[in-house]
């Protein structure tokens, strides 16, 4: 699936209450893609308990151990994927996720600070971090510009 696609699929699936494919489709879909636009995949593997829980990672900051933060890390192919797993816990297996689902998910993830999306295959010191609050600030600047236009105010998107 090509990127609009998946925004296609995603503003389907949308509720119809408080008129949520329309916040959808003007405010949180052209987020998405403008971060998606930023990747280099269209799809990423991560990973899965057997329960379909997400792989949650805890950094710690080298110098201040107080200081962490909670990834999920997004991979481009299923041998980095599973690469990661052995070396953590082989009983995670990885699944292909659309890139725009991973974003829309991230929001819905309050106990996640951020994804870790690798883009090259192998390079795991290089991945590009789309962090929740940022994304979050986004989609809430474009629901202010779409309430703003329209006579009636959009779902609170929270």
């Amino acid at each position: 699936m090509d990127i609009d696609q998946q925004l296609r699929k995603l503003i389907e699936d949308a509720p119809e209450e408080q008129g949520m494919p329309v916040v959808m489709e003007r405010a949180i879909a052209p987020t998405l893609k403008l971060i998606a636009h930023q990747l280099q995949h269209q799809e990423y593997y991560i990973l899965q308990s057997t329960e379909q829980h997400w792989q949650v990672t805890t950094l710690r900051h080298r110098e201040n151990q107080n200081l962490e933060k909670r990834v999920i890390y997004a991979f481009p192919s299923l041998e980095d994927a599973s690469a990661f797993a052995q070396h953590n816990d082989p009983q995670l297996m990885a699944l292909p996720i659309p890139v725009t689902h991973i974003l829309f998910e991230l929001l819905a993830l309050e106990q996640v600070d951020s994804f870790i999306f690798f883009d090259e295959s192998g390079n795991y010191d290089n991945g590009t971090e789309i962090a929740r609050k940022n994304l979050y600030k986004l989609i809430q600047e474009q629901l202010k510009k779409l309430k703003e236009k329209s006579e009636q105010p959009p779902a609170n998107f929270a």
